[in-house]
């Protein structure tokens, strides 16, 4: 069987670029979700009732006892069928070694069924389901710990590159470990940052500040075509990290793509909120985030409509700032554009293991304390969560393999995390993951019981297909929630590589043209038609048809709102 060649820092960075989204910041650490608890609460249910422990002990004595005949086998020649089959998407054990040296066969297989035996175990617990969905991820992650390929003595590839340098790579590995357990809290580094600069390298889509605010700051960006769309477009992003993901890099920013296709477009950054902030609201980042946004954009230009783009929680805020508008008589929002954005949380994904009442309790607790919450004391749940990509992979090339971390625009970004006020993500927890207030029609904010069904504007909706932060099928229910004409668009990629999507031969996208949208997700995908190509081209041609005609482009600011300074601002720096 030909074997698949071990990763380059590239391919991982690559890899981890399509798991990684903003939000994975949204929660503390294992411990406060109670992991720990409910993994004991397993171990201990089993024991108490020792059927299947004991059935999962024979089958595990059953595959050990097989390995080394298996392996002697092959290893002569022979065809044996091993004790338990390899997924072929585990890349952990790409190396051919793994197959043709009979050490390395055994001990992946003593791994592999190891693994089944601690599943099994774990699994047969009668425990309520949040429980047994902790115990699961708890036991999953401990898996991924002990893998052999964590272990220099057990990894045939770090072993080969150890000899090719003459210990040159454990040298350097072990460099790379102090150097990560002195100054990033002993977690291997995903990104070399060294080579970006947020306004020299990432965020440099010419721009200027043209209003600013205690939360935010607005960006006008220049025009790069001699006529422009007459609805001027706004992005939203989320607050949760910094708005640059919408303009990463040259010819990798949205922002750029919309303002290269005749749009004038104006981008919030939010500010990084410091313990100050502690009481800052929702209604605030409403208020004072995309309803004042709309106010300056529309003294600048003279639009007396405009459009929006929103990202994850940036997405639904905008969906209720619509809806909040139309309650009271503001028909300024042209069309919408919902980027991974989910407005029903039902079904939220694997971050709903972290959303109980318990653990979103504590959370408050400690935000109560502290004012807000740190993002980079959260950014480690994440990684938790795709362990091997994002804390395995980089054991691996980083210590073992004495490799430097990639330079990869998208983790650079990742790393450039934010706070949360406490009063704000305290509300967002309990009203948005654990009551679902905004899908069942009963989210107050400033002062209105937030109506989706009101929004009758053109809406386009981008999921990912491996979005494991917003699942595709739930960000499919916004079509339900929304009165207008909604096109839907599946993307190739994960929450965040699925956004950041230029044109190009490996991206992808699902698109029905049909008048009417099917009630699931799974029906529209039935119908659906994939297309070669990046959504945003996509998007152009919907855009385009939504946007009014062409006119000179509008001026830079205002006497109202004049010129503040250059983009991508001060905020973004903070």
């Amino acid at each position: 069987m030909a074997q698949e060649q071990p990763e380059t820092p590239r391919d991982v960075a690559e890899r981890a670029a399509s798991v990684l989204g903003p939000e994975g910041d949204l929660f503390e650490d294992m411990d406060a979700a109670g992991f720990g608890d409910a993994l004991t609460q397993a171990v201990r249910a089993s024991l108490a009732s020792p059927g299947a422990p004991a059935l999962a002990a024979i089958n595990l004595a059953t595959d050990l006892a097989r390995i080394p005949f298996v392996a002697t086998t092959r290893w002569l020649g022979g065809d044996a069928e091993p004790p338990l089959p390899v997924d072929p998407k585990d890349r952990r054990f790409a190396d051919p070694a793994w197959d043709t040296n009979p050490m390395f066969y055994s001990v992946r297989q003593a791994y592999l069924a190891a693994c089944r035996f601690a599943r099994d175990v774990v699994g047969s617990a009668e425990l309520e389901a949040d429980e047994a969905r902790k115990a699961a991820m708890a036991m999953n992650l401990m898996l991924d710990a002990l893998a052999p390929t964590n272990f220099l003595a057990t990894n045939p590839a770090a072993l080969k590159r150890a000899f090719d340098t003459a210990g040159g790579s454990l040298l350097k590995g072990t460099r790379n470990f102090l150097d990560d357990l002195v100054n990033n809290e002993g977690r291997p580094r995903q990104v070399d940052t060294s080579g970006f600069e947020v306004g020299r390298n990432l965020a440099r889509t010419p721009a200027k500040v043209v209003y600013r605010n205690d939360l935010m700051e607005l960006l006008q960006y220049e025009p790069r075509t001699e006529h422009v769309h007459a609805t001027p477009l706004l992005c939203s992003p989320p607050w949760i990290n910094k708005y640059y993901v919408m303009d990463l890099a040259e010819d990798r920013s949205f922002i750029q793509w919309a303002v290269d296709h005749g749009r004038t477009v104006f981008a919030i950054s939010y500010k990084n909120p410091s313990k100050s902030m502690s009481d800052t609201t929702m209604d605030d980042y409403l208020v004072h985030g995309p309803q004042t946004a709309l106010d300056v954009i529309e003294e600048i230009t003279g639009a007396k409509t405009i459009d929006i783009v929103g990202l994850c929680l940036g997405g639904a805020l905008t969906a209720i700032t619509a809806a909040y508008l139309t309650q009271a008589g503001d028909h300024r929002i042209g069309s919408l554009t919902l980027l991974n954005t989910m407005l029903d949380y039902a079904e939220p994904g694997v971050l709903g293991t972290f959303t109980d009442m318990r653990t979103v309790e504590k959370l408050e607790k400690k935000m109560r304390r502290e004012g807000m919450l740190e993002g980079k004391s959260m950014a480690g749940t994440f990684d938790a969560l795709r362990a091997n990509d994002l804390i395995f992979n980089y054991v691996v090339s980083n210590w073992l393999m004495g490799q430097d971390p990639p330079a990869f625009d998208i983790l650079a970004w990742n790393t450039d995390s934010t706070r949360m006020p406490a009063a704000m993500h305290a509300f967002y927890l309990r009203n948005f993951y654990v009551e679902n207030k905004l899908a069942a029609g009963e989210l107050e904010i400033a002062g209105k019981t937030i109506d989706l069904s009101v929004i009758k504007a053109p809406t386009y909706v981008v999921s990912a297909i491996n979005d494991h932060i917003v699942p595709w099928k739930s960000a499919y229910k916004n079509v339900c929630l929304i009165s207008g004409p909604v096109r839907f668009v599946l993307s190739s990629g994960g929450h965040i590589a699925g956004i950041v999507s230029p044109p190009g031969p490996k991206v992808w996208h699902m698109v029905a043209d049909a008048e009417t949208m099917p009630a699931t997700g799974d029906g529209w995908r039935e119908v659906a038609e994939r297309r070669s190509g990046s959504w945003w081209e996509d998007w152009s041609r919907w855009s385009d048809a939504n946007s009014g005609p062409l006119q000179e482009p509008p001026r830079m600011g205002s006497a109202k709102y004049p010129v503040l300074g250059d983009g991508p601002g001060t905020y973004v720096l903070t």
